[in-house]
């Protein structure tokens, strides 16, 4: 695969979409929680979507994808449907993991998405024993696994790194680091660069700009081109934005702000990674505004199926812990 290979007009549309699909899902649940219309906390993933959007499309069904708690847009990005994810938080039996899951456990390992992780850095070892699998297997696919800045202060990061390192696995680290570990600005919790940490293991590491969907596309190829050769694991450290809340009801716990609704206001003016993508295809006239108009109104129409779905899914029996706590019971 070529190392400047960029993604093309049809594929520039398809992150696109993928990206609306992703938006209009996180602020559907966003405006959900605040109606108390959900049975749990989201913590949403507005204005990273572009990471999720650019990894995933290089990843096939059998590739394996390990996310976090704000791990919606990677279940989407992944090939999720949809329908599935907003029945699962809405608590429904038709969701992807019959309601069992909600927000913070997504998973369909049907498209490879072995699930999200509501503890902070567990999706890492996850991910690792993921990708030896892979390895054995010996079947071209590889690992993926996402997590924060606040994650890579976790010493199990280090342990996976070491392990992925020595035994050569197909294994990509994506640290979103959107500059806050829930209420703290990254650089006062977390020392260096983040990326450098991979260094120490000899694990080749590309820093990118998280909100452009193109750039994280062709470091994603460069990536892909260099675990599916065999070469061992890379790590990629993406500088995003989160622009909602660490979760969707912090300001009954935050007494003083960590950051001013101006600067929320800014990023969302400047870097948004969908308008960004927008501006880039107009202006290199790839894309008209009616273009831009369809793929934007058919990603809504997706969102609104999905959530008419869920609306009309049923809630899990009230057997259901009893049902499947042993294991070979669920079907």
């Amino acid at each position: 695969m070529s190392k400047n290979l960029s993604p093309d007009v049809s594929e520039c549309l398809e992150l696109l979409e993928t990206m609306h699909v992703i938006r209009y899902a996180e602020e559907q649940l966003g405006e959900d929680f605040a109606a108390g219309k959900l049975p749990g906390g989201v913590h949403l993933s507005v204005g990273q979507e572009a990471v999720a959007a650019g990894i995933c499309a290089h990843l096939t069904d059998r590739d394996q994808v390990s996310s976090n708690h704000r791990g919606h847009g990677h279940f989407l990005a992944k090939g999720g449907e949809p329908r599935h994810l907003i029945a699962e938080i809405y608590g429904k039996q038709e969701g992807c993991c019959r309601g069992m899951g909600g927000s913070l456990h997504v998973a369909d390992y049907s498209k490879g998405i072995i699930g999200a992780n509501g503890v902070v850095g567990a999706g890492i070892p996850v991910a690792t024993g993921a990708a030896l699998a892979n390895l054995m297997d010996d079947d071209g696919s590889m690992t993926v696994v996402f997590f924060g800045d606040g994650a890579s202060n976790q010493g199990v990061l280090q342990e996976s790194m070491n392990f992925a390192a020595l035994w050569k696995l197909p294994l990509l680290y994506v640290c979103e680091n959107n500059q806050f570990g829930q209420f703290s600005p990254t650089a006062t919790v977390t020392a260096g660069v983040i990326s450098d940490r991979a260094k120490a293991f000899g694990i080749p590491v590309e820093v990118v700009d998280g909100n452009d969907v193109r750039a994280v596309w062709q470091t994603m190829a460069r990536a892909t081109d260099h675990i599916r050769s065999g070469n061992g694991p890379m790590f990629v450290e993406a500088d995003t934005y989160r622009i909602r809340n660490h979760f969707e009801r912090e300001h009954l716990i935050v007494q003083t702000p960590y950051r001013s609704q101006e600067e929320v206001e800014k990023m969302r003016r400047e870097r948004d990674p969908i308008k960004m993508l927008q501006e880039w295809l107009k202006a290199e006239d790839l894309a008209d505004n009616e273009t831009l108009q369809a793929i934007d109104e058919q990603a809504k129409t997706l969102v609104k199926e999905a959530v008419a779905f869920g609306d009309a899914g049923t809630p899990p029996p009230l057997d259901v812990g009893l049902k499947y706590q042993f294991a070979g019971t669920y079907n």
